[in-house]
């Protein structure tokens, strides 16, 4: 999700300095041979970085450039990315490896499980992805937990450390226990993310992908994968509505996950009211806001009775990075909305300052006359679900 990036007095040293000449060059180059001229300068400084664990120097240089939204942002930001989640072979016999994530949306009534994979289980995924979406010849390895968004690596030095690990065990074809004395507590929403990570290893500059190779189908692969790999995560997530996401690269996945469960939360939230309250989609009334402060934009949508305008429900909608407030994305959320048939959906106009109830701490929706309102179940409903939707 959107990074929140507080306003404070960088220390500018000469590595951050030479990061946003770097990226600056980067993103004005306009061949592809001064593109590599960049990017090895770029790169090998970053890897120094990652390596040292400068993690405040990184951000340092991304800072300023996403204040001013410089086009230099992406070229760095993308940089980071892949230096952290990449290792190319360090001989020509050698493996390349990549990080790879496999997120899954879930909702359910009762606690969405993150935890052990048994072995048997992670056997048989392991399997089907190398017959579905794995080139030939490509080794793997996979974590033996199933994260959650407060599991997964929270900074670039973070994932760094963690691709080490599974780039040496996927050169091996073997998994990766963790452990769980390591993970942060898993916080507990009607609809969250969960993730599947681990590492491709393949010969140098061989394809990694069963989609890059001849004859390959990037569609087909994915299709595959959902439909077969979905059975095999169902188990481990018991009592829970589920979407399988495609396999990609650690940062590009987790950023579709971040995309794809905005939608799901909205469909899940309607969902869940229609079982706990016994009502039709028809019987609620869709409320849009945009909510602000110094460093954060998101919609919020609240889900009131139709018969009261009481607000039972509500949704965050968070701001991706690389995204801007526009009317596309409330008419995005609408779009949403209606498919799930919901028919009276309300825009307001009106920004609202981003607030949470002083007493519970949980975020406040737009209700139907137009003001922040606290989300309540009915009295009865209330005591036996999870409260809030992630």
């Amino acid at each position: 999700m959107k990074r929140n990036r507080p306003p404070r007095r960088i220390k500018q040293t000469p590595d951050t300095l030479r990061l946003v000449q770097l990226a600056t060059s980067l993103s004005e180059s306009s061949s592809r041979i001064e593109d590599d001229f960049w990017e090895k300068q770029l790169t090998a400084l970053v890897m120094n970085l990652i390596a040292s664990g400068a993690e405040e120097t990184l951000m340092a240089a991304l800072d300023p450039l996403y204040r001013e939204t410089s086009p230099a942002y992406g070229s760095l930001v993308s940089t980071i990315e892949a230096c952290a989640e990449t290792r190319y072979a360090e001989t020509p016999d050698g493996l390349d490896a990549l990080m790879i994530a496999i997120p899954i949306l879930a909702w359910s009534r009762f606690p969405i499980p993150a935890g052990a994979i048994p072995t048997a289980q992670l056997d048989t995924i392991r399997a089907h992805l190398q017959a579905n979406v794995l080139a030939s010849g490509t080794k793997l390895s996979l974590c033996d937990r199933l994260y959650s968004p407060d599991q997964i690596p929270q900074t670039y030095i973070d994932t760094a450390q963690l691709m080490d690990k599974v780039a040496q065990a996927a050169k091996h074809d073997r998994d990766v226990k963790i452990d769980p004395k390591k993970m942060a507590e898993t916080m507990s929403f009607l609809s969250d993310s969960r993730y599947l990570i681990g590492a491709i290893a393949a010969p140098q500059g061989a394809a990694m992908f069963r989609w890059q190779e001849e004859g390959g189908n990037h569609a087909e692969s994915t299709r595959q994968w959902i439909v077969q790999g979905s059975d095999l995560i169902r188990p481990l997530l018991p009592a829970c509505a589920l979407e399988l996401q495609p396999v990609g690269a650690y940062h590009a996945a987790v950023l579709d996950a971040d995309r794809a469960s905005r939608p799901w939360s909205l469909r899940s939230a309607v969902a869940f009211l229609q079982t706990v309250l016994n009502l039709l989609p028809s019987d609620l009334v869709a409320v849009i806001a945009r909510f602000h402060d110094d460093q954060t934009e998101e919609y919020r949508i609240g889900l009131a009775l139709r018969q009261d305008q009481t607000v039972v429900h509500g949704v965050v909608w968070p701001l991706l990075e690389t995204e801007d407030n526009n009317n596309e994305l409330s008419a995005e959320i609408e779009t949403v909305l209606r498919e799930a048939d919901i028919t009276e959906v309300i825009q307001l106009s009106q920004r609202f300052p981003i607030e949470y109830c002083d007493d519970c701490g949980t975020p406040l929706y737009p209700s139907p006359e137009g003001e922040p309102a606290h989300a309540e179940l009915p009295e009865e409903q209330a005591g036996n679900t999870q409260r809030h939707l992630h």
